[in-house]
């Protein structure tokens, strides 16, 4: 009887993972016959469709055609609040029962909270926990704005340099305050490679520093770069689909391909812009490692 039920479960496992996985597929189908029906709204001339992959990325207000200012609410700041109020609801609503047994958003904000925890543990050491609600938050952040960017007429935020800049620029100058803060004079030795030969060691000081004073720069530019360039591949193939009409099917399966790429991509740009953060934070803890 044992044996029966464990082969019952194994199957039920496998049935569930088949539907999963369907479901997946049909959400993907789904959103690229959004992106087809948006491709079809692209204006054309008498030389063929007129696309124009980048005009998703400009910053528009949200009331009025005036210009941009400071204190001008835009579509920027729209998404940049709905992925706030999307991790408010996850991470608060979501875990207010604090149940024994965890419903779905519960599960998903406990596996996410562990995954950054181990994450900060495993790369910056003990020392860093203290900086885990701030690692935690960045991690967040990115990655819903990630995927609230991938719905359909909406705004990526972190594909603009100017959120992805703050975003690391904020990184560099906590990681420098602490590095001084906890070892002080101490922190420069991370430049001083003692154990490269000694008449090579200013030469690599010098290239030391200007790599550490670059990591802002490739930090932020790695995240936002790499989602502006799907995003923006996004648009051509479903531009070319709605210039194609019913032949479109070619254009169509590459959005599909396409947009299963971005969903992961999303994801993994958020690690890696989290685990980068540890990388730095152990430097300014631990320079003489």
């Amino acid at each position: 009887m044992k044996r029966g039920n464990g082969v019952a479960t194994e199957s039920t496992n496998t049935q569930g993972k088949s539907g999963s996985g369907r479901m997946v597929f049909f959400v993907l189908i789904g959103i690229a016959a959004v992106l087809f029906v948006l491709g079809l709204m692209d204006e054309y001339t008498q030389d063929g469709p007129n696309i124009h992959p980048m005009d998703q990325f400009i910053v528009s207000p949200l009331f009025g055609d005036g210009p941009v200012r400071w204190y001008t609410p835009t579509n920027v700041t729209l998404w940049m609040g709905l992925a706030i109020a999307a991790i408010a609801a996850l991470m608060v609503m979501g875990t207010r029962g604090r149940a024994v047994i965890p419903s779905r958003s519960q599960s998903m904000a406990e596996l996410a909270y562990g995954f950054v925890r181990k994450m900060v543990e495993d790369v910056a050491g003990k020392d860093a926990l203290p900086f885990f609600p701030y690692i935690f938050t960045l991690f967040l952040f990115i990655l819903f704005a990630n995927f609230l960017g991938l719905i359909p007429m909406s705004f990526t935020t972190t594909s603009h340099i100017a959120v992805t800049a703050i975003l690391a620029a904020g990184v560099f100058l906590t990681v420098t305050l602490v590095g001084f803060i906890k070892n002080g004079a101490g922190f420069l030795s991370l430049f001083w490679v003692s154990s490269a030969p000694l008449p090579l060691r200013p030469i690599l000081a010098i290239i030391e520093v200007i790599s550490y004073f670059v990591r802002p720069v490739s930090h932020s530019i790695r995240l936002a770069g790499n989602l502006m360039a799907g995003h923006a591949v996004l648009k051509v193939f479903a531009g070319f689909a709605g210039a194609m009409g019913l032949a479109g099917i070619a254009p169509i399966l590459g959005v599909v391909a396409i947009y299963g790429l971005e969903v992961l991509v999303s994801a993994i740009q958020a690690y890696v812009f989290t685990i980068l953060t540890c990388v730095y934070l152990k430097d300014a803890l631990h320079p003489h490692h």
